[in-house]
C-alpha cells in the first residue's frame, strides 16, 4: 500500500507521516506548559502595573511572550509551509520602563499574542497532539492483536472495540489498520492545520490592515504638507532675503555706472557696498541650499553632515558615528533635519551646557541619539518642535522616544528601518 501524503516541507508517504507526528508531539509537549506559563506571567504583571511592579516586570514578560510567538513563527513557516508575519512596532531600546510598558501595550500585536496563548494552549494543543495520536493510537491496536490483550484487564476497549479474547483483539488490529489508512491521508494535514490555527490568531487581521492604512494616508498628508511649507519657506526666504539683495546690487551697479565721470568718490563707496551685498546675497543663497539638501550629506553621508553641523552649534558637542553604509538619500535628508530639529530645541530650550550625539546601525534600524545635560522636563505634544520630528520620522515608519525627567539629563532617540549600501 503506497498512498501519498504530503507534509509543510513536500515530503510524501509513511516517512511524511511519521515525520509529520515525532514533530507534532515534540510541539505539544512544549505547546502547553509554554503557552500556559508566558499567559500567567503576563496576566500577574499586568494585574501588577497599577502598583508599579509591572511597570518594571511587563516589558521583560512581553518581551519574552514575543520570543516564544517568533519561535512559533519560524516552526509554521519551516515544518508546515505557513508564514506568519511578525509586526512588532520598533520600541527604542534605551527607552525608560514607562516608554516600554506602554508601548508595548499600545502596539495591537501585543493583544494578538495575548489572545493567541488561551488558544495556543487548547485547540493548538490538541491539533498538535493529534497527528502522533493517529499514528500511534493504530500501532495500540496491532499490538492487541498480536497478544497484548493477554496483559490487560477485562472490558477494555480499544475504540469502540470491547477486547475479551483473540478474535476481538483481531478485530481491534483490524481498527488500527483503518485508523492508519486514513493517518496517512489526514496526519500532515492535521498537523499544517494546527500552524493555520496559529496564522488566524497571530497574523494582522483586517482591522489592523485598516488602520495601517489610515497611519499610512496620515504620514502621507504630513509629508505633502511639509513639503509644501518647506516650498512656502524656500520662495520666501528667496524672496525677501537673496532676491532682494540682488535687486538692490543691480539699481547700485546703475547708480555707479552714472556716477563713474560725475561722482569717482561716491561711485567707489557705491561699488563697495555692492560688493557687500554680493557677499550677503551668496551666503544667504549657501544657506538655503544647505537647509534644502547640504552638499555635505550628498558627498560625504549622514555621519560627516551631522559632524558638520555639530561643529556649527554654540555648544560643545560630541559625535559618535558607527554607520558601516550610507541609507538611501531620502532616509538620509529625513535624519539629518530631524537631528537637526532636535539640536535646535536643545540649543534653545534646554539650558545645556554640552550635547552628545550616537548615530549607528543595528537589526535593520538606523538609530540616533542625542543627549544633553539640560533642566529636562521635554515632551512631545502639539506644537512642540519633537511633535514636527515624529512626524517627518512617520514617513519612513519611524519613530521618536524622549525620557527628560525633571533636572534632565533629556534623552531624544530616533529609530528609522532601513538598509545600509
Amino acid at each position: 500500500m503506497d498512498i501519498e501524503t504530503q507534509d509543510g516541507n513536500g515530503r510524501t508517504g509513511a516517512k511524511g507521516m511519521a515525520l509529520a507526528a515525532l514533530r507534532g508531539l515534540g510541539l505539544a509537549l512544549v505547546t502547553l506548559p509554554g503557552a500556559v506559563l508566558c499567559f500567567t506571567l503576563s496576566m500577574v504583571s499586568l494585574a501588577l502595573i497599577p502598583i508599579g511592579v509591572g511597570i518594571v516586570t511587563t516589558p521583560w514578560v512581553l518581551t519574552g511572550v514575543r520570543a516564544f510567538a517568533d519561535w512559533r513563527r519560524v516552526l509554521a513557516a519551516e515544518w508546515g509551509g505557513v508564514r506568519i508575519p511578525s509586526t512588532y512596532r520598533p520600541i527604542p531600546k534605551d527607552a525608560n520602563p514607562w516608554a516600554r510598558t506602554f508601548g508595548m501595550l499600545r502596539d495591537p500585536a501585543t493583544w494578538r499574542d495575548l489572545r493567541w496563548l488561551p488558544v495556543d494552549m487548547t485547540a493548538g494543543f490538541v491539533t498538535a497532539l493529534l497527528p502522533a495520536a493517529l499514528v500511534l493510537y493504530p500501532l495500540e491496536g496491532l499490538a492487541l492483536a498480536a497478544g497484548l490483550w493477554r496483559v490487560f484487564p477485562d472490558g477494555y476497549w480499544y475504540g469502540f472495540v470491547p477486547v475479551t479474547g483473540q478474535a476481538s483483539a483481531l478485530a481491534a488490529g483490524a481498527l488500527g489498520l483503518v485508523i492508519l489508512f486514513f493517518a496517512h491521508f489526514f496526519t500532515s494535514r492535521v498537523f499544517q492545520a494546527h500552524f493555520r490555527l496559529t496564522r488566524v490568531v497571530l497574523g494582522a487581521g483586517q482591522g489592523e490592515l485598516a488602520e495601517r492604512v489610515r497611519v499610512l494616508t496620515e504620514t502621507r498628508r504630513d509629508a505633502v504638507d511639509t513639503s509644501a511649507a518647506e516650498l512656502r519657506r524656500i520662495e520666501r526666504d528667496l524672496h525677501d532675503g537673496a532676491q532682494a539683495r540682488l535687486v538692490a546690487m543691480g539699481m547700485d551697479l546703475g547708480t555707479i555706472e552714472m556716477l563713474l565721470d560725475k561722482d569717482p568718490e561716491k561711485a567707489r563707496e557705491l561699488l563697495a557696498q555692492a560688493r557687500k551685498s554680493s557677499v550677503d546675497a551668496l551666503a544667504e543663497l549657501r544657506d538655503l541650499v544647505r537647509g534644502i539638501h547640504p552638499p555635505v550629506l550628498a558627498e560625504r553621508g549622514l555621519g560627516d553632515a551631522v559632524r558638520a553641523l555639530a561643529l556649527r552649534l554654540p555648544l560643545p558637542s560630541e559625535v559618535t558615528v558607527e554607520l558601516p553604509g550610507r541609507a538611501d538619500a531620502p532616509v538620509e535628508s529625513a535624519a539629518y533635519f530631524a537631528i537637526s530639529e532636535v539640536l535646535t530645541n536643545a540649543v534653545k530650550h534646554s539650558g545645556a551646557d554640552r550635547l552628545w550625539v550616537d548615530l549607528h546601525h543595528a537589526e535593520g534600524m538606523l538609530r540616533v541619539t542625542v543627549t544633553d545635560d539640560g533642566r529636562g522636563g521635554a515632551v512631545i505634544g502639539a506644537g512642540s518642535g519633537l511633535a514636527g520630528v515624529e512626524r517627518r520620522l512617520g514617513t519612513f515608519d519611524g519613530v521618536l522616544a524622549v525620557s527628560s525627567p525633571a533636572g534632565g539629563p533629556t534623552m531624544v532617540t530616533m529609530e528609522i528601518p532601513c538598509v545600509l549600501s
